[in-house]
């Protein structure tokens, strides 16, 4: 499985300018990795208000999987969203914080 080398800052700072289009080929792999369906308990965005505010949730394992709220993650942009699901995930897969703000 691909690994994700946490020294690889600037992968991020791509990430953060363009949350959505095209990426680098090695961005997109870090994309694949973090949004493995293989994670059981993986982050995901739920959209609260149409076009308006999005909340942070995990997904519960199994066939029919559901989705827990992650209380104190309310968003008002989805590219305010998608920057910090992609830090958790960051931290989740690398073992270290990213610090970029």
């Amino acid at each position: 499985m691909y690994e994700i080398d946490p020294e690889r800052l600037d992968l991020a700072r791509e990430f953060k300018a363009n949350p959505h289009g095209r990426h680098s080929g090695e961005l997109q792999r870090v994309l694949n990795r973090m949004r493995s369906p293989y994670d059981p308990h993986r982050f995901v965005l739920i959209m609260t208000e149409r076009h308006r505010a999005w909340s942070l949730a995990r997904l519960r394992p199994g066939i029919y999987p559901g989705i827990d709220p992650v209380p104190g993650h309310r968003f008002e942009t989805r590219e305010q969203a998608e920057w910090a699901i992609f830090k958790l995930r960051w931290r989740e897969l690398t073992g270290r914080d990213l610090p970029i703000e």
